[in-house]
């Protein structure tokens, strides 16, 4: 699966999480430039978008959830830490390994 990740500066704890649960092809837009962020288009290939909403901002996230809808492509919005992030990706897999 091939995976985009927005947000977020340093991702290696979210990188170790999905090579866990899986093979994942990963592309990492940290949006720390804004004017390079939103210029950006969402890559043909995208299986699904993870959004760091605590490293994100507003217009980053208004511009790619628009794009992702469009597209049809799937987005998982959550905090950056490394639980918050393994239950939505467990939720969205439809694995039950996230325990509550």
């Amino acid at each position: 699966m091939s995976v985009l990740i927005i947000g977020g500066d340093k991702i290696d704890t979210i990188k170790s999480i999905l090579d866990q649960l899986g093979s994942f092809s990963i592309t990492h837009w940290d949006t720390r430039k804004k004017s390079s962020a939103c210029r950006k288009d969402i890559p043909q290939n995208t299986d699904y978008v993870l959004m760091l909403t605590d490293f994100l901002n507003h217009n980053a996230m208004y511009k790619y959830r628009k794009e992702a809808k469009k597209k049809n492509i799937p987005i998982i919005c959550t905090k950056r830490s490394a639980s918050s992030v393994y239950c939505e990706v467990c939720k969205f897999l439809n694995m039950n390994k996230c325990e509550e």
